[in-house]
């Protein structure tokens, strides 16, 4: 009689073996561990990051402890702490960043018709970033002057449509947040929600080229001109709705098109928010909750820190940090996709 199939083996069956072949292929690796295949490799990461495992040791003793079903899990290789010590250090941290590419692909169809809001823009994405921390003794590639410790930068361009990552990016702590904006995926007619740390006019208006639309935080000493002033709700938080043009040399040289101005009042955080956006035409209350909405990605890194494994770490390599962290967002985008595919009712928190 043939065992019925685990919950582990339903969760990682979202990846198809013909795509993780092809990801193989794209980064070899000269001299793999012995009797641990690329494929083992992940269901060991994935497998700590969904049960929460404390170390290699620990994912080990875990899964030797039901030798019965460990084929079932969809094991095939010998696994031990020291082959998979191995692979994290040696083993091409980009294979799990491809993968979690084409995971981001299928969560972001399945997901498509999902909206936080009918009245808002059906594509919008939060773009932000999170430093994670690390320990500056054991990690000392990472120093992060800032704090004087050790640690990883993790941007990510979150989907408001399920609230999934539609892309990522892993770099050192000092890189600047704005430089990422001509890597992310520029979509014509969606929206690009961020926070002041991305104003940057040059790579702002590269989006304006692709047909983007965003809003942004503005900072206090941007120099402009008002060109047109539209009537406001006060009551709705609103204070003012202008059409703008930059005046500084370099700003307007930077962006040479009209930009529009929104001042909102935070009435819970008591703040003046002064939002830029390229968008003309949507009310200006629209405007406000698309900005609102972007700290749906600020819950987002504190659901993974909470849930899955980005606190401590199996290695001390960069590429081991590399492959823990692509691994968690793999185990989360697997989570997001059998909870769609099986129609559970739950939230991620409650699956897991």
């Amino acid at each position: 009689m043939q065992a019925p199939p685990t919950v582990f083996s339903q969760i990682t069956a979202a990846l198809y073996p013909a795509e993780f072949s092809r990801c193989v292929e794209r980064f070899p690796k000269a001299r793999p561990p012995r009797g641990l295949s690329e494929y083992d490799h992940f269901l060991a990461l994935c497998f700590g990051q969904l049960t929460y495992r404390e170390s290699l040791r620990d994912i080990v003793a875990c899964l030797r402890s039901k030798p019965r079903i460990f084929y079932h899990l969809g094991f095939r290789g010998s696994l031990s702490r020291t082959n998979l010590a191995y692979a994290n250090h040696q083993r091409d941290g980009r294979l799990f960043e491809a993968l979690a590419q084409i995971l981001m692909r299928r969560a972001a169809r399945l997901y498509r018709e999902d909206r936080t809001d009918p009245d808002l823009p059906k594509v919008a994405f939060a773009l932000d970033s999170s430093v994670i921390a690390l320990s500056l003794s054991l990690f000392p590639w990472g120093y992060y002057a800032r704090s004087q410790k050790a640690a990883v930068r993790l941007h990510l361009l979150l989907s408001l449509q399920g609230n999934l990552p539609a892309w990522a990016a892993v770099t050192e702590p000092h890189f600047p947040d704005c430089k990422v904006l001509v890597q992310i995926p520029a979509l014509p007619g969606a929206f690009y929600i961020m926070d002041r740390s991305y104003l940057d006019f040059v790579r702002l208006y590269q989006l304006q080229a692709a047909g983007a639309l965003f809003v942004v935080r503005c900072f206090r000493h941007v120099a402009f001109r008002v060109v047109k002033g539209r009537p406001v709700d006060k009551s709705a938080g609103l204070r003012c709705d202008q059409i703008i043009r930059l005046t500084s040399d370099w700003s307007a040289k930077s962006y040479p098109q009209p930009l529009r101005r929104v001042r909102v009042y935070d009435v819970k955080n008591q703040v003046h928010l002064v939002l830029l956006t390229n968008q003309m035409d949507l009310p200006a209350t629209v405007i406000a909750e698309l900005y609102r909405q972007r700290w749906q990605v600020e819950l987002f890194f504190k659901w993974i820190k909470q849930h899955l494994r980005l606190r401590s770490f199996y290695g001390r390599s960069q590429n081991a940090v590399r492959c823990q962290i692509w691994s968690a967002i793999c185990a989360y985008l697997m989570v997001a996709i059998i909870k769609k595919t099986a129609h559970l009712r739950k939230s991620l928190n409650e699956i897991l």
